[in-house]
């Protein structure tokens, strides 16, 4: 990628990009709110009906576990059929789980068991994300264009954090539960859409080898790759002492600072308001020299803001705190498949970008230990702690990210 390239204005380059990379954008938009209005409304509910801050963790962590079990196996078994169609699938999975939540909800025979195991399935699409998704942006809109992309779609997914929690927190007040998964269903059928509109096909890789040895392969390209295993490996940080943090906004939201529904789906928007505000920037400023920067700087970033989150006193400072968060992972999540994508050979970016998946579906790990100690220590002190060690191993690992 040349700089001139990354320099040339952004609003120029979006004239040019084919339909099928918008097509493919809106479904990671739709998928990503989504995420977000469930992730919210289903923890808001979990606590008020276990008081557990333990299970509302386990809810986001079983989001999470699919790609550390299956992500591997995914980019190798993705480059076997149609993307396109596959995609398809999907969405339509993730759909029909919605709507089951939906009519379970509205019979009130909606439990516990119900919600872990649908956030489980949902997970199991996420999981495609990386290496069907997004190595499908990457071919339509070719290696040049890559982090204008993910830009753009990265901040499709921060937007989606101001809209979904907002949208759920509003939806589980003045409805109930089963509207926050209609109104998911609705929107999911608007994303089936926009991917059978999509023109652009990828063929099947040639050859007829083991999903297991194309699995091993991948694996084997990252660790040979100093630049694609520094990578890998602040991605596991974030991923086991950052991201769970995120599962403790309900908790923090409506024990210590005393707000209700709608004022935690509030609160968890501001996340993506700095988020959807970082990612902006980048795709207007961003140049190769700055990749390591944005992307370890993020990290670094986010985890000093949700310490700062967990100790707020007040709703106000706890606000400002996640717009930090957020602007902080944008960079990281901007730069994260990017690398990825732009570092690995042609042949392997499906298989590699498995391996992103798998590193993090570290992220269960994080969960389980956070909301074990928030329910030994409290919420707030154990984000707080969780953060702080997630600095000291961003600062033990310095002599190998700093390859990137």
């Amino acid at each position: 990628m040349t700089e001139a390239g990354d320099t040339a204005r952004p609003f120029q380059r979006m004239h040019a990009r084919p339909a099928d990379f918008w097509r493919l954008w809106y479904v990671g938009l739709i998928v990503f709110t989504v995420r977000w209005l469930e992730t919210i409304a289903v923890g808001i509910i979990v606590y008020q009906l276990t008081g557990s801050p333990f299970l509302v963790a386990m809810m986001t962590m079983l989001r999470l576990l699919p790609m550390g079990l299956f992500g591997g196996f995914v980019g190798a078994l993705a480059e076997r059929f149609d993307r396109r169609l596959t995609l398809v699938g999907v969405v339509v999975l993730m759909a029909a789980t919605s709507a089951m939540l939906a009519v379970v909800a509205a019979l009130g025979r909606l439990e516990v068991w119900h919600l872990a195991v649908a956030s489980f399935v949902n997970g199991c699409g996420w999981a495609t994300d990386n290496p069907l998704r997004r190595m499908m942006i990457g071919e339509v809109v070719g290696r040049e264009q890559m982090s204008w992309a993910m830009s753009l779609d990265v901040g499709a997914s921060n937007a989606s954090r101001m809209i979904g929690p907002t949208v759920g927190g509003l939806l589980l007040a003045s409805i109930g539960i089963e509207g926050a998964f209609l109104l998911s269903v609705v929107m999911y059928v608007t994303a089936i859409a926009a991917c059978l509109a999509v023109r652009a096909r990828i063929p099947p890789a040639p050859g007829a080898e083991a999903v297991l040895a194309r699995t091993l392969e991948g694996f084997a390209i990252v660790l040979a790759d100093k630049r694609l295993a520094a990578t890998m490996a602040v991605t596991v940080i974030y991923n086991l002492f950052a991201w769970p943090f995120t599962s403790m906004i309900p908790v923090i939201g409506r024990d210590q600072l005393a707000l209700g529904p709608e004022g935690v789906g509030i609160l968890a928007s501001l996340d993506g308001v700095g988020a959807f505000l970082g990612a902006l920037l980048l795709a207007l400023l961003l140049t190769p020299r700055w990749y390591a920067h944005a992307y370890v700087g993020g990290v670094a970033c986010y985890m000093v803001a949700l310490i700062v989150f967990a100790l707020a006193p007040e709703p106000m400072l706890a606000g400002a705190a996640l717009l930090v968060t957020g602007f902080g992972g944008a960079g990281f999540a901007t730069l994260q498949a990017t690398i990825v994508y732009l570092a690995a050979p042609a042949e392997m970016r499906s298989r590699v970008l498995g391996v992103l998946s798998v590193c993090i579906g570290t992220g269960p790990i994080g969960f389980v230990w956070l909301g074990w100690l928030a329910d030994r220590i409290g919420a707030p002190s154990a984000t707080a702690i969780t953060g702080a060690l997630g600095l000291a191993a961003l600062a033990a690992t310095y002599p190998l990210w700093r390859r990137i």
